[in-house]
């Protein structure tokens, strides 16, 4: 049997107990897949995220849901950053960290606000974007909703910067609140990427300086039901924004999520368009809530 620590920070919020839970070991070299798999499985976060010494990038990050492994997790990366500062990991790197994924080798800067504060950037994978051909109709009921509550004037897309989501534009803020997800339907109306979790959001806010509004269900392969504040779906919406909204411009966003479980949270995110391209970096934080052992 082993014993490992969990570290657990709540990722885009000021205070524990809001944003979105991930737990972060700092030693997964020493572990196999499987008990990586098992870690996460028995923390029950949405996920869990492994340390692990790479030849290519400062450091490698794995990130696993309780069901399966993920390419990429954008809270679960800024507790990890967040706990490798707060325990003097990074000296060597204190302010820009190179981090190996299965979404590719990515960008991370840190700017220090206080001795306990910092604000984590982190660069995202190439922004995709797929036709999604299934039934509205079937999609909202999936939801919980009527097929008039989703916009017509914005495209239902799936959409990736290293993890697929389908995007679902919605007309009106106060739909959230009717959202009741049957997460097990999801496979069955979403055939091109049956595995694709789900990201409504729409363009009315609760906070006046927020652009944009969202709710995440998870794939029903994942083990959970909600994520409640997401940093890679946050990222490939602000691509989104740019290509269908903003005609193009490039663009600065404050993301809210959240807010219909309790656990609202704030994700910056940053989209500039170079030859049709879309480059993405996410802005945010992590807060400590505790530590525990997992014995496998």
């Amino acid at each position: 049997m082993k014993t490992v620590k969990v570290y657990h920070y709540d990722a885009f919020c000021e205070v524990p107990g809001k944003g979105n839970p991930a737990g972060v070991v700092l030693n997964g070299e020493n572990l196999t897949e499987n008990e990586m798999q098992e870690i996460a499985f028995k923390v029950g976060f949405n996920e869990t995220a492994f340390v692990i010494n790479s030849t290519v990038a400062d450091l490698r990050i794995r990130f696993f849901t309780p069901g399966h492994e993920m390419n990429l997790c954008g809270h679960a990366t800024m507790a990890t950053i967040s706990a490798l500062w707060s325990h003097g990991l990074l000296v060597n790197q204190p302010d820009k960290v190179t981090i190996e994924t299965k979404a590719g080798i990515l960008r991370i800067s840190i700017k220090s606000l206080t001795n306990h504060d910092i604000r984590i950037t982190m660069s995202q994978g190439v922004s995709e974007f797929e036709k999604f051909n299934g039934s509205i109709n079937e999609l909202a009921k999936s939801l919980g909703l009527e097929k008039h509550h989703i916009e017509e004037e914005l495209p239902v897309l799936y959409g990736s910067t290293g993890v697929w989501t389908l995007l679902v534009p919605i007309k009106e803020l106060k739909s959230f609140k009717k959202m009741n997800p049957k997460n097990n339907l999801f496979p069955s109306i979403l055939n091109e990427i049956p595995k694709a979790s789900v990201h409504p959001f729409c363009l009315e806010t609760y906070d006046t300086n927020a652009s944009m509004h969202a709710r995440h269900f998870s794939s029903p392969f994942s083990g959970t039901k909600e994520d409640p504040v997401t940093g890679t779906a946050s990222g490939v919406m602000g691509a989104y924004y740019v290509k269908y909204i903003s005609n193009g411009q490039s663009t600065n966003l404050i993301v809210e999520q959240g807010h219909e479980i309790g656990k609202d949270g704030r994700v910056v995110v940053n989209v500039s368009q170079t030859d049709g391209k879309y480059d993405v970096e996410i802005t945010g934080n992590a807060v400590y809530v505790s530590d525990f052992l997992i014995v496998i």
